[in-house]
């Protein structure tokens, strides 16, 4: 009785999170589902021939380097910092603690107004360089915090025994840090990629409509009420970021899960 009743529960979930996205597929190949019918009326691919059109697959490119070049920066700046935070006592660490949460206490939207004309007068505003650096600050926090826990996880003694062994700075990160902080990287670049891939007002604000990214363009169908074109776009969304994040982790289990067995004997 039990048995069958966590196998209910299951399959009450599954249908739950499953239905929306056989919806998205449904609607993302008619033209036409008036109620009350079960079935789309009628079916095209219009909407499919304007996703895989030239300028569409270029926003979506355009889109996915951008987050990479985030994931990329955001996590060699909270390397280093999350350690300071969680290993290191220095004046006004509590201050900095509330400073890299800050991002997360005041909503960017609060002060965006005030960074663009910051990003005008330093001639970020309408660039790319200018959408990358808003793009990483909603970033920052979670990525200290993630990438902190995993170093107070797993602490810093194995980095005091490979120094104590004469390894220098460079081969303790890379044979023993790295491989032990490689889940919290993991983590943290899953975060971020999500965070500034679906990151639209500010890329908005700070781009000033020069920077195309993928959001801005499904908002706008969304709003239109093109629930063809919409939907595709939506899907084409979620499967970019479960592909992407799914290559982020294979690459750098890849590249550096061959040391996690050896780092502990360094």
């Amino acid at each position: 009785m039990r048995k069958n009743l966590k196998n209910l529960i299951l399959d009450m979930i599954f249908i739950i999170f499953i239905s929306p996205l056989l919806l998205l597929v449904m609607w993302g190949f008619t033209t036409s589902w008036p109620f009350p019918h079960l079935l789309p009326q009628n079916y095209s691919f219009r909407g499919f021939e304007y996703i895989i059109s030239p300028d569409s697959l270029e926003t979506l490119l355009n889109s996915i380097f951008i987050s990479l070049i985030v994931v990329l920066i955001t996590v060699l700046i909270s390397i280093p910092a999350a350690k300071a935070m969680e290993f290191y006592e220095f004046r006004g660490k509590n201050f900095f603690k509330m400073l890299i949460l800050s991002p997360v206490i005041i909503p960017l939207i609060s002060v965006a107004m005030g960074i663009q004309i910051i990003f005008i007068r330093l001639g970020l505003a309408n660039t790319l360089m200018g959408v990358v650096i808003i793009s990483i600050l909603p970033c920052i926090p979670y990525a200290i915090r993630i990438i902190g826990d995993v170093y107070k996880l797993v602490g810093n003694n194995l980095e005091l025994q490979s120094k104590m062994l004469g390894a220098n700075k460079i081969n303790t990160f890379r044979y023993v840090t790295l491989p032990l902080i490689l889940p919290g990287i993991i983590g943290a670049s899953s975060m971020c990629f999500i965070i500034s891939f679906s990151q639209y007002f500010l890329t908005l604000l700070i781009g000033g409509g020069s920077i195309i990214t993928y959001p801005m363009i499904m908002l706008a169908y969304i709003q239109s009420g093109d629930r063809t074109i919409a939907s595709l776009y939506s899907m084409v969304f979620l499967i970019v970021g479960v592909v992407v994040l799914i290559l982020i982790e294979n690459s750098i289990k890849k590249r550096y899960g061959n040391n996690e067995d050896n780092s502990l004997f360094l």
